[in-house]
């Protein structure tokens, strides 16, 4: 087994982070065209059970927007909310986006200011290719450390004395 110390993870995470987005697993995004009702958007997110964000594209895949769970519940608040409402209306023009051939480095980056959870990718053409979360980032470094995460004990403070099992 592999000691886990903090001089082997700094050595190895500068690197891996500095790889291009095109290497993290990336889920498909949830998307919806213009015209599409809020309440259509967030039937879309409950389906999905892993989507907190449907993002708003043309016929030909273009991002023209995102609309988020912090959008729709920090504007429409109380019962008499009007849900038959165009997503437009509660979308983001614009967000930010990031190519997969920039670093994780700068997703990570985007995520640490707090306003962003999912970061759209899109491609050369400037397609919405894919989105990437916190949660693909772990997965992708946590593959770095296969031996190491897969060998620690169930509780990390816990030393064992003799080795279990047959």
């Amino acid at each position: 087994m592999t000691e886990l110390t903090e001089r082997a993870v700094t050595e190895r995470v500068p690197g891996l982070i500095d790889e291009k987005l095109k290497v993290i697993s990336r889920r498909d995004p949830v998307t919806v065209r213009p015209g599409t009702s809020l309440q259509t958007c967030l039937e879309l997110i409950r389906e999905t059970g892993m989507a907190d964000s449907v993002f708003v594209t043309d016929a030909g895949g273009r991002l023209l927007g995102v609309l988020t769970e912090r959008d729709i519940f920090a504007r429409l608040v109380g019962p008499d909310a009007d849900l038959s409402q165009p997503v437009e209306k509660l979308m983001i023009d614009h967000p930010n986006t990031l190519h997969l051939d920039q670093p994780v480095r700068r997703a990570v980056e985007l995520m640490q200011t707090g306003k962003f959870r999912n970061v759209p990718l899109v491609d050369d053409g400037d397609l919405l290719v894919g989105v990437v979360r916190p949660v693909d980032i772990l997965k992708y470094l946590a593959e770095a450390f296969p031996e190491e995460l897969l060998n620690l004990p169930p509780r990390p403070h816990q030393r064992m004395v003799a080795t279990e099992g047959a």
